[in-house]
């Protein structure tokens, strides 16, 4: 429509022309016209967009029109848009307020930029006095402090006392999102601490109780078996006495063990082990475990790497997964141990020929008293507690396990430790002389 308008002005010029013969001031009077209604337009449109709030476009005709239409729907489409966007993120702060979890919005560098209500009452924040502060300044404890030092694009988490009230305990877990963005959650777990606290002690007080009783019972079942020596049909009886008091007594020595692990912090200053000499003993006594099984078990080490923590604790997690190693492998079955640096800290390693383990079952290894078969597990006269206790040992040294295994190929044990509580042969020889 524009293009016929266009049209029938410029026939219309050349026949004004034709008629009175002036045809570079009939042309030239066209142009000024369509100049200045070029600009009358321009005008229009510029205080419709900046002067003017109005939606709806100024009233033209022709090809400016158009434009104006098309501006107005692109304009309406845009303030659609910025509506839907605005009530979006009404609507997520909104039920972000609503969450009973603290939620703090972190810059890249760790700075406030929004919190809920919940993380006022938590984290002791407030708003928006505390925008653009950085939540270090805010919440001060030093493992807090440490945590966000370490940088990482994974998720972590962390269990500290809350700032405003030290009685209450809260689980922080920091998650990194969109471009140097990330958000703080934290939850009270006072409730949960306390009941696991009781449960601890619970069972620490029951199996200190148990004791006692037991170390009687296995004593007489001793004494009985001497003095009915000479009765064959009582022997059985005394042998299953015997057998079943060991194993509670393993029991709740393993639940001790447990205990004190779960209620420590970490390990604090301990001493330099070297690993080579503890996994030499360690091997000598697998082998004598091992008997008349003749298990092939060797052992790899880098000589001199030394770990800075608590030999019972580190002995006792090792030794359990040499010992599993040994119960679930077949007769004659291979059993490797290593002992290695690399760039990101020290390894122990127990590799078998085994049964394997299926893979829905590796996750909750780790958990007190799970079996994958307990009839078999029970044969062998295992707790259920010994990779519970591996895992709390590596959480006391900083480290942390890894588990591969399939079905029918065997299993292999992993135990990494961070360098800072490693020291190498070079390392040692420099400090000896200075």
């Amino acid at each position: 429509m524009a293009y016929v308008r266009v049209a029938l002005a410029l026939l219309a010029l050349l026949l004004l022309g034709l008629l009175t013969g002036w045809w570079l001031l009939v042309f030239f009077l066209g142009a000024v016209a369509a100049l200045a209604w070029d600009w009358f337009n321009l005008r229009k449109l510029e205080h419709w967009l900046r002067m003017t709030r109005k939606l709806d476009p100024p009233k033209s005709a022709g090809l400016w029109g158009e434009i104006f239409d098309g501006l107005h729907r692109m304009r309406k489409r845009s303030r659609d848009r910025d509506q839907r966007r605005r009530t979006l993120v009404r609507t997520y702060r909104d039920s972000i307020k609503a969450m009973p979890d603290a939620t703090v919005v972190l810059s890249g560098d760790y700075h406030v930029e929004w919190c809920n209500q919940a993380a006022r009452d938590l984290l002791g924040l407030r708003w928006p006095q505390d925008e653009g502060q950085r939540i270090s300044n805010i919440v001060r404890h030093p493992e807090f402090v440490t945590f966000l030092s370490r940088y990482s694009r994974e998720p972590r988490t962390i269990t500290l006392p809350s700032p405003v009230d030290g009685r209450l305990w809260m689980e922080v877990r920091l998650v990194p999102y969109a471009k140097k963005r990330h958000l703080l959650l934290a939850r009270d777990t006072t409730a949960l601490r306390r009941l696991e606290t009781m449960r601890s002690d619970f069972v620490a007080n029951v199996s200190h109780e148990l004791r006692t009783p037991l170390t009687v019972i296995y004593g007489v079942s001793e004494t009985l078996g001497q003095e009915l020596g000479e009765h064959p049909e009582y022997a059985r009886s005394v042998q299953l006495l015997q057998e079943q008091a060991e194993r509670m007594k393993n029991l709740v020595d393993d639940l001790l063990l447990l205990s004190r692990l779960e209620t420590g912090g970490a390990t604090g200053q301990g001493h330099w082990i070297d690993v080579s000499k503890l996994l030499s003993t360690l091997v000598e006594e697998g082998r004598l475990l091992s008997g008349a099984r003749e298990h092939q078990i060797t052992v790899e080490t880098e000589p001199g790497l030394m770990i800075l923590g608590n030999e019972k604790e580190l002995r006792s997690a090792f030794a359990n997964l040499l010992a599993n190693a040994i119960n679930y492998t077949p007769d004659q079955g291979q059993i490797d141990l290593r002992w290695w640096s690399d760039a990101a800290g020290a390894h122990f390693q127990v590799r078998d020929t085994g049964i394997g383990i299926a893979v829905q079952h590796i996750d909750r290894l780790t958990e007190r008293f799970y079996r994958v078969d307990n009839g078999r597990s029970k044969s062998r006269g295992g707790t259920g507690l010994g990779l519970a206790i591996v895992k709390h040992v590596l959480m006391r040294h900083g480290g942390q396990l890894t588990i591969r295994s399939e079905p029918g190929k065997g299993s292999t044990f992993t135990c990494s430790f961070p360098p800072k509580i490693l020291r190498h042969p070079a390392q040692r020889h420099d400090r000896e002389s200075a």
